[in-house]
């Protein structure tokens, strides 16, 4: 335990008995928490009074920023005419029924129903259990397999994981699972070859799926799950043309499209959702975090006809459909997320992430000449920085090594961001204004004179 600590205190006993997720558990014993005490707008203060603007949205999540009274409210008066019941055996109540309505109606493209789950590795973690029944129901045993992509990140459990393209989600966790597949990550800037253009770097992350398609068996390939733009993978944009591509080839073998838009729905990429922003029409489309802005542990799914319609047969066949969860479509969180998409509608908090974005992803444009900057990319209110040793010092510095300085010390500086290795994520809160993004760019200005001190670059 680091002896600085006070006995008894709240960062001494987290380390007596809070067991953390992603977190090194030996480095949290020497080190110990962070601490966040309250929030206000897009700013968190810790238990000694110091400020952060918080430009992660928590965990690219609290879209409408972190006091906001009238979600406190909206939960007290559930909390207070009905605090929990379940809609499992033909049970309902009005705000799951209020809200499957308005997701229904706000959908991208046409949907047919809505399935409440907990967060977003639940939401994917049944996905798969339903494209599985759904096989089954339509007499296709062997269309079960899933492709995900490299560096995709889709949740926690053992199945969402195994869809996980992350090593650190599957070492030592026996995972992925067999009938996990991952594709080609489509990261230009990273993966594209020498002369090659966007374009022809989409052809052929559109060529690579179908040669796997292929070499699997198309029978035995039933769905493709991605993220519009990927989140915890770096910020990954895909080419322009890329969305088109992969959707010809799903087309091509009748394989389901899952959107996954735990990170890019309600407004992230400066629409709605993220399949508006790329035209993607999926089969199912994932939702969570800022569902909610996070106030409430809350997520769900829409599927289209194509999808219900057989998972409806085969329950009527079997005479159930065994699968739910007891907090799924929970009615503090239906209420919690009712008041969110009407404050995030009424305060065009849509427009407004993207017109922050187009300053967020100006102001990181604009660090390209810095000497550790090899990339700034992202589209709307998300946007990442991609640090690189400079050119003749790249035995220096370890994979993650300049990320993992850069994070502290903007964290010193008053600025909450989160590295994915050396990629610097960046997802304030949708409510931020054109002020608190010119202090945010002059946050990370400044780090990034200090880092570049300290490292001797």
């Amino acid at each position: 335990m680091n002896l600085n600590l006070r006995p008894n205190s709240d960062e001494a006993r987290d380390i007596a008995y809070h067991f953390h997720g992603y977190t090194n558990a030996r480095v949290h014993e020497e080190n110990g928490p962070l601490i966040i005490d309250r929030g206000d707008g897009v700013y968190v203060f810790d238990n000694n009074g110091n400020r952060y603007m918080e430009g992660m949205a928590g965990l690219w999540s609290v879209g409408v920023g972190f006091n906001e009274k009238r979600l406190a409210d909206a939960a007290h008066a559930q909390m207070q005419k009905l605090p929990f019941y379940h809609t499992f055996s033909h049970r309902s109540h009005g705000p799951a029924i209020d809200l499957a309505e308005k997701l229904i109606d706000i959908a991208p493209f046409p949907m047919s129903k809505v399935f409440f789950t907990n967060s977003g590795s639940e939401a994917n973690d049944t996905i798969l259990k339903m494209v599985w029944y759904r096989s089954n129901a339509l007499g296709k045993p062997k269309k079960k397999k899933v492709i995900s992509r490299l560096r995709g990140y889709h949740g926690v459990t053992i199945a969402s994981a195994s869809m996980t393209g992350l090593p650190y989600n599957h070492k030592s966790f026996d995972l992925p699972i067999d009938g996990i597949l991952h594709t080609t990550c489509p990261h230009y800037w990273r993966e594209g070859r020498d002369g090659e253009s966007e374009d022809a770097f989409a052809t052929r992350c559109a060529d690579d799926l179908d040669a796997m398609i292929q070499a699997e068996g198309p029978d035995t390939v039933a769905a493709f799950i991605a993220e519009p733009v990927m989140g915890a993978g770096g910020v990954v944009v895909p080419p322009a043309t890329y969305w088109e591509k992969i959707q010809a080839v799903l087309s091509k073998y009748d394989i389901l499209l899952i959107a996954d838009e735990v990170i890019c729905g309600f407004g992230r990429t400066g629409k709605m959702f993220g399949s508006t922003t790329y035209r993607i029409r999926p089969d199912v489309l994932t939702m969570s975090k800022q569902i909610t802005s996070s106030y409430f542990p809350f997520s769900a799914f829409m599927v289209n006809d194509r999808v219900y319609e057989p998972i409806a047969d085969e329950s009527n066949r079997i005479g159930v459909l065994g699968h739910g969860y007891t907090g799924g479509g929970h009615p503090v969180g239906a209420a919690v997320a009712l008041e969110n998409l009407k404050i995030i509608e009424e305060r065009d908090l849509v427009g407004n992430a993207a017109a922050r974005g187009a300053e967020l992803q100006a102001g990181l444009a604009g660090f390209l000449d810095h000497p550790l900057v090899g990339e700034a990319r992202g589209v709307g209110l998300i946007g990442a920085l991609e640090l690189t040793p400079p050119q003749g010092m790249e035995e220096q510095f370890s994979p993650g090594k300049i990320g993992a300085h850069m994070s502290k010390t903007m964290l010193a500086n008053g600025l909450v961001s989160r590295n994915m290795m050396d990629a610097m994520a960046f997802c304030p809160p949708m409510i931020i204004t054109s002020k608190e993004m010119a202090e945010m760019m002059s946050i990370m200005e400044r780090s990034l004179a200090q880092v570049s001190k300290e490292l001797g670059v």
